[in-house]
């Protein structure tokens, strides 16, 4: 049997930070919420908020579509 042993890390939380607000990660999140808002259907959209990425009902039917149905829940999958 192989011995294994846990190396301590330690973290570089300044560049976590960039890596997280850098334009690359922006770009391939908002490609994993256009995913989602196209499987949800008409009238949800993806949006950019700060350092997020966000899918909202973009109209008063896909509004009452998620509420009635959960579909962006259910979108994710």
């Amino acid at each position: 049997m192989s011995e294994f042993k846990l190396e301590k890390m330690e973290l570089n939380y300044s560049g976590i930070g960039q890596l997280l607000k850098s334009t690359e990660m922006s770009n391939a999140l908002m490609a994993c919420a256009q995913q989602i808002a196209g499987n949800a259907g008409e009238g949800y959209k993806a949006k950019i908020m700060s350092s997020r990425v966000i899918v909202v009902p973009e109209t008063k039917e896909a509004e009452k579509d998620n509420y009635k149905n959960n579909t962006l829940l259910k979108s994710r999958r």
